[in-house]
């Protein structure tokens, strides 16, 4: 498989703050079917590091899925496509090994000397994130936004895929 043709879906989150186990939990339901070849979902959940590396390891193009809170409600779904210039401006000039979030890892990604290719991210509007003594599972209506997102995901692989075939 070529690089132009290697997709990473990357499922980020926290299992034990409700809400933010969105991207495991899409990256679960995901890969419960066959994926395409050339496209691996993984969930790295709050390991920022192992992220950093696998971008660095040739993909084409790479989708994060994540908790995306805008203020629209609980469930709503966005596709976006971060402007890595302005991204670049929001990192950190040292990452601190507690505190990876997408931003700092892509900053990670390019301390270390890497490129990012096409950046994407499928994110969710949450609606529990932390509670005193934790939270383990997702909100319904964060729940039903799932299968969405493994719809739009995989949408957007197969859009992907015909540009670099074209």
């Amino acid at each position: 498989m070529s690089a132009p043709d290697r997709i990473l879906v990357a499922g980020i989150g926290n299992v034990f703050l409700g809400d933010d186990a969105f991207g495991v939990e899409v990256v679960r339901e995901l890969t419960r079917s066959e994926l395409p070849e050339g496209v691996n979902a993984v969930d790295f959940g709050i390991r920022g590091y192992d992220l950093a590396y696998a971008i660095m390891d040739g993909y084409a193009a790479t989708i994060l899925v994540d908790t995306t809170a805008r203020g629209n409600p609980p469930g709503t779904l966005y596709l976006i496509e971060p402007d890595q210039g302005e991204l670049a401006k929001l990192e950190r000039e040292v990452p601190d090994g507690h505190s990876l979030g997408p931003v700092q890892v892509l900053g990670l990604v390019r301390s270390l000397g890497g490129e990012i290719a096409d950046l994407y991210l499928v994110g969710c509007e949450p609606a529990v994130l932390e509670t005193e003594d934790g939270q383990i599972g997702l909100s319904e209506p964060v729940q039903a936004a799932v299968s969405q997102a493994v719809d739009m995901i995989r949408t957007l692989v197969k859009d992907l895929r015909g540009r670099t075939r074209k």
